[in-house]
């Protein structure tokens, strides 16, 4: 093996083959005899320089003679039984060298972090071999994350979600019939209340589409593409007709490539195709499947209306309070680690593309990107994002001893099992027989654990900042006080 050689080390944890550490030195007569010598550096990763004993490494040389004439042919002997020297002669000094640093590294690796107290992040690297008289190693150790939340309980951000009124309800309820609306194409121009196809052009890439349905609503809405009121501008055209509409774009759109960009955008109406909404009544509840009157079906649409205007304040709220706590903090990591959630990101994206269709490679040349660069541009301030989000709250979980309950992971468990249902899965085909389905149900249970613990460390950071807070200790013990009063009541009453 030649001097300055990268090469890759995997986890301690993976080196353990037939034998065990202990087990192995006991084989071979092996002692500790490793001098070490530590160097931080400002990337997160540590330098550990070895010196190792020649004694030691004379044992590993012979090992390594008697592994390489076991697997070569040596004339008169048998594989693995020729002397030293003769293997020497045969294959050379250098073979035996680079073999028994391979050794070396094999049986020490682990030992030497353990020496070393190092906690590392990901898979280590053989630097260089700075000397075989005396054998010196440097090897490159990315660490694990470290977290200090620095004054975290002193953070304080207001809760102040109200529930949605009745015009969102309203509008909720609209959607609902325009869902069970029926239509049919008419020949007039585009009216309010319409369901219009169109082609639609710019030199701006991210504007064009060929056959995008759209729906002419009285009011503007945040979800409509490409920008609030667009499809009212087309009021008044017919099939087969154009327009030249132009719009601005605020400097903080959430579309990168439209930030503060002036655009003209070239609308060719296809089809117009009126529609006829259902009356709201108790056959509409009914068909709706959210109850058998409309007032079970109002009563529905409030509860998913307010569910969903908490969930979206909730995405802002947990944003601001975990980069309010992340400014007290200090985060530690090395690039390695984000590399590792780039590639996280990168395939939640090919997943949810594969749905539509799309490979990443025709994703890169609609965006007129290649892979390298939408990682450097989108992918890695992303994982930053969603790593240091997930080490904050790692740590929150870790301080405040947060643990994860059976009710709540069967409860969340059993949830997304009959979410996957209700999409079509049929458990019963997935690939790899019982074996898959074994491999799925694990992998959601993990997903399942995640997903209680996030929620449990955003609860306790929410309790915190709106200055509720109250240790896990504490509200387990109230929980049970509150728990055994209504039985306590119960007994007073039979007593009585």
């Amino acid at each position: 093996m030649p001097q300055g050689v990268w090469v890759q080390l995997p986890p301690s944890s993976l080196i353990t083959k037939n034998l065990d550490r202990k087990g192995l030195r006991d084989l071979y007569g092996l002692e500790e005899t490793l001098n070490i010598e530590k160097q931080y550096q400002e990337d997160h990763s540590v330098k550990l320089i070895v010196e190792v004993d020649q004694d030691k490494m004379s044992t590993y040389k012979r090992r390594a003679a008697t592994k390489i004439s076991s697997r070569g042919n040596i004339p008169g002997f048998r594989p693995g039984k020729a002397p030293y020297d003769v293997v020497v002669r045969t294959y050379g000094e250098g073979a035996i060298t680079e073999q028994a640093v391979d050794l070396f590294i094999d049986m020490e690796y682990s030992n030497i972090l353990k020496e070393a107290d190092i906690n590392p992040g990901a898979a280590g690297s053989l630097e260089s071999i700075d000397s075989l008289e005396p054998p010196k190693f440097t090897f490159r150790v990315p660490l694990a994350p470290e977290v200090d939340l620095g004054d975290y309980h002193s953070v304080r951000l207001p809760y102040e979600w109200q529930a949605p009124g009745q015009k969102d309800v309203d509008a909720a309820l609209e959607d609902m019939r325009q869902m069970y609306a029926t239509t049919e194409n008419v020949e007039r121009a585009i009216e309010i209340g319409d369901y219009v196809l169109v082609d639609v052009k710019s030199e701006t890439t991210e504007l064009n589409r060929t056959g995008f349905a759209t729906f002419v609503r009285k009011e503007d809405r945040d979800t409509e593409w490409p920008y609030n009121g667009f499809a009212k501008e087309l009021a008044g055209l017919k099939a087969g007709e154009s327009k030249t509409v132009k719009h601005d774009f605020p400097a903080d759109w959430e579309v990168e490539e439209l930030k503060g960009k002036s655009v003209e955008i070239e609308v060719t109406v296809k089809t117009v195709r009126g529609v006829t909404l259902p009356d709201v009544n108790d056959e509409f509840a009914k068909m709706t499947g959210a109850g058998e009157t409309v007032d079970a079906l109002m009563e529905a649409v409030k509860k998913d209306v307010e569910a969903r205007s908490q969930a979206e304040y909730d995405d802002k709220y947990f944003v601001e309070l975990i980069e309010k706590i992340k400014e007290g903090a200090v985060i530690k990591y090395h690039e390695h680690t984000v590399e590792h959630e780039g590639e996280h990101v990168l395939s939640d994206l090919s997943n949810r593309l594969a749905q539509q269709g799309m490979d990443l490679d025709t994703y890169f040349k609609v965006r007129s990107t290649t892979r390298e660069q939408f990682i450097e541009d989108e992918v890695k301030p992303v994982a930053k994002k969603r790593l240091e989000r997930g080490l904050l709250l790692d740590e929150v979980v870790r301080r405040e001893k947060i643990q994860l309950d059976n009710e709540a992971l069967d409860a969340e468990y059993n949830n997304t099992i009959n979410s996957l249902a209700m999409q079509g899965m049929d458990f019963s085909k997935v690939r790899g027989g019982r074996k898959g389905q074994k491999q799925l149900s694990e992998a959601i249970a993990m997903e399942s654990a995640s997903r209680v613990m996030t929620r449990k460390a955003l609860d306790m950071i929410k309790s915190i900042a709106m200055g509720e807070y109250k240790p896990v200790e504490e509200a387990k013990a109230e929980e049970v006080k509150e728990e055994a009063a209504p039985a306590d009541d119960g007994q007073e009453k039979a007593s009585e």
